[in-house]
């Protein structure tokens, strides 16, 4: 047995190899750009998942480094990001108060979980799971949970408590609390959101029009966030808004990450297990996407199975140092490939400057307004919401779009842990209902080809004692009852029928339930005189017909194609071919 080689698992020794000045010189850009960009990013997150601000730094640091050595991807940042950090604060707020040492101990046995089931689905090369989750499901769960997060952020914004996980809980919380708004807040937050906003669509327009080139112009609307902390902080600080009423951010340990231990209590860990499930499988989906996304652009080629264990150990190492479960993130992976990452190098020096942050510069952040950070999650996941979704999934399936409504429902309704497990049993179900009801069609030969197609959609031929039905899908258990119950209703409708061919152009998988329905339809032809013809059959699926009785027993043929089993059949027949004329309502361009 040959092992694979030690570079498909740490597949930094693959392109360490051919690591030179030209690539440090891109990642070392990279890194200082997203370093300046992850610092409010971190702590803003951190805020959100309900954990002290150093652990969004520290966080961003051991994962990071640990993902450059064990992941595929050159450009992505992994992190804390805000999906992943809503659902940390609704699975760990259900266990312990935020603020508390037992909610930061579920934060960290939390990220452990996800590291270790991530892992498993790595090494045992499971990725394909992720699968299940549809893409429409998936934009549903996001635009949700863009809405939720935002509204959680408005109590900083307002400087006012509140509570909840669902939006009722949110918005009945706000209202219960509006009598103690503190306006210098509301000032503070709503200058920063109107700021930032701004930021995202004018300030690289502002820039180029002070004479600044398109790269540099680029780089200061990326930092740009960075002006709004700097900005409330020093008001804050020079007015001793502190005193006033204005939340601050307060004293962050001026360190390195600690060595941290996630607790393994049998009851927390028993608690945390689906959440961590639902956090990995949301957190792989989403940076999946975006990797590929990336090294597309650069014909890079992206191993789903090695991805998992990159963040499966980005997970292990946020366990160990004092963080909280993280991901690869959209925005901060676009900010590294736009500024010219060449290799995970570049993270690996992201998270150097972080480490420097860490050490010197949270003294700076001491007088930092909540409002601010809430005023900067408001602003990002807000370009996540995206309710066309539901416009395109209308116009193009019903079902997609049922799957979608009732993901974005349960999310705000009920919250995020029962919004992503609707949306995976919404997903899987919506596959089983669209397969278990496969397309087929009656098919006829166009005149004067060799090529079959729809009846009810072209002008075709057909022998009246024969009838050829082209099944669209592999065969298996929740659809081989369907199609006997097809046949049988073709077969009832034609007294003339004497052969029937089944013709398995599509069919990839077929099944014991589907075999023993071939079968079924097989015995129930023969009983009424008709003959079972199957045609096109591909070479994996007639391999595993040969391993059963049913070519035994077949009472017709396997005919390579189609137009040989038309041929072979029409010699049977009393009459000749008549031509079926296609539905004035269908297409002729779909087959």
């Amino acid at each position: 047995m040959t092992l694979p080689p030690l570079s498909r698992y740490l597949p930094i020794l693959d392109w360490g190899r051919r690591y030179d000045r030209s690539s440090f010189t891109g990642d070392m850009v990279a890194a200082v750009i997203v370093t300046i960009m992850l610092i409010p990013q971190s702590l803003a997150y951190a805020l959100l998942a309900g954990m002290p601000p150093e652990a969004g730094i520290y966080a961003s640091i051991a994962p990071i480094l640990l993902y450059a050595i064990f992941g595929t991807s050159r450009a992505l940042a992994v992190g804390p990001v805000a999906v992943v950090s809503l659902m940390t604060a609704a699975a760990v707020g259900n266990i312990a108060e935020s603020g508390t040492a037992g909610y930061v101990a579920a934060a960290l046995t939390l990220a452990f979980l996800s590291g270790a089931m991530l892992l498993a689905l790595g090494l045992f090369r499971l990725g394909f799971l992720a699968n299940f989750l549809s893409h429409p499901v998936i934009a549903g769960f996001i635009t949700a949970s863009g809405i939720l997060i935002a509204a959680s952020q408005l109590r900083h914004i307002l400087g006012i408590q509140g509570e909840g996980h669902t939006l009722l809980e949110i918005v009945g919380s706000l209202l219960a609390h509006l009598d103690e708004i503190n306006l210098i807040t509301v000032g503070l937050g709503v200058s920063a959101t109107a700021f930032l906003f701004w930021v995202r669509k004018g300030l690289k327009p502002f820039l180029r029009l002070l004479g600044l080139g398109p790269r540099m112009a680029d780089i200061g609307a990326k930092t740009g966030p960075v002006l709004a902390i700097i900005a409330t902080t020093l008001a804050v600080w020079a007015f001793d808004l502190g005193e006033r009423g204005v939340a601050i951010v307060g004293e962050v340990p001026q360190s390195l990450p600690p060595l941290t231990l996630p607790s393994f209590s049998p009851s927390l860990v028993s608690q945390l297990l689906v959440p961590a499930l639902l956090i990995s499988i949301i957190g792989f989906v989403e940076s999946i996407s975006v990797a590929q996304t990336l090294a597309a652009k650069k014909r890079q080629r992206i191993d789903p199975d090695q991805e998992l264990i990159g963040l499966g150990a980005a997970n292990m190492g946020a366990a160990f140092s004092g963080g909280f479960p993280v991901t690869g993130g959209f925005s901060r992976s676009v900010v590294n490939y736009d500024a010219g990452a060449e290799t995970p190098a570049a993270g690996a020096f992201t998270a150097l400057g972080l480490a420097l942050a860490a050490l010197f510069l949270t003294p700076l952040i001491h007088y930092l307004p909540k409002a601010t950070l809430a005023a900067t999650i408001i602003v990002a996941v807000l370009s996540l919401v995206d309710f066309s979704i539901l416009k395109r999934a209308w116009r193009f399936s019903r079902a997609d779009f049922a799957a979608v409504s009732a993901t974005i429902g349960l999310t705000l309704l009920f919250g995020v842990e029962v919004g992503v497990t609707a949306g995976v049993v919404t997903s899987i179900l919506v596959h089983l209902y669209k397969t278990s009801r496969p397309h087929m069609a009656v098919v006829g030969r166009v005149p004067g080809t060799e090529h079959f197609r729809n009846v009810l959609r072209h002008e075709v031929e057909t022998q009246p004692h024969v009838l050829s039905l082209r099944v669209d899908e592999s065969l298996y258990f929740p659809n081989a009852r369907y199609l006997e119950d097809q046949l049988s209703a073709y077969a009832a409708d034609k007294p003339e029928l004497t052969d029937v061919v089944l013709m398995f152009p599509a069919v990839n998988e077929i099944d014991l339930s589907a075999l023993e329905s071939l079968e079924a339809i097989n015995t129930r032809l023969h009983d009424a005189g008709i003959r079972l013809h199957l045609s096109e059959v591909k070479g994996p699926v007639m391999d595993r017909l040969k391993r059963s009785h049913f070519l035994d027993e077949l009472t017709g043929e396997v005919f390579l194609s189609q137009h040989e089993a038309a041929c072979r059949l029409a010699k049977a027949g009393r009459d000749g071919p008549r031509t079926v004329r296609r539905s004035a309502r269908a297409s002729s361009s779909v087959q």
